[in-house]
């Protein structure tokens, strides 16, 4: 399972790679590449899409090995497995929302550069030259 996730992992990113190059984009007075933020924007949008997928097969196994088991013990296993990674997942899924916010609340700039390149990586929405 490992290796295989690997493979994926690998293939994904190969394909980020291939990403054309459209213009520069300035973050902050330091002007970068677009492949950057595109390649971070699709990662952030990949992990939104894929940690609640992994949620609900791992869950699903963990309580069907209980269910399985038919021992009351592996089923509050099974339980308290499935819960500490919901805890985790949202974690996960949400830590960008919650980084969004604190940005809100430190950045200072009146012209928004900071929230503008925040948005630039996160959303994909780019101030080209």
């Amino acid at each position: 399972m490992k290796k295989k996730l690997s493979l994926f992992c690998l293939a994904i990113f190969g394909l980020l790679l291939t990403v054309p190059v459209y213009a520069d984009v300035t973050c902050a007075g330091v002007t970068i590449d677009q492949k950057i933020p595109d390649v971070v924007h699709t990662i952030i949008l990949l992990i939104q899409i894929v940690v609640p997928i992994l949620l609900v097969i791992f869950g699903m196994m963990d309580l069907m090995k209980g269910v399985m088991a038919q021992k009351e013990d592996e089923i509050k296993k099974g339980q308290q497995t499935f819960i500490k990674r919901l805890i985790a997942a949202a974690i996960v899924f949400f830590v960008i929302a919650i980084v969004k916010m604190l940005i809100s609340f430190v950045a200072d700039d009146e012209d928004g550069s900071l929230t503008n390149c925040f948005n630039c990586f996160v959303n994909g929405t780019c101030k080209t030259e």
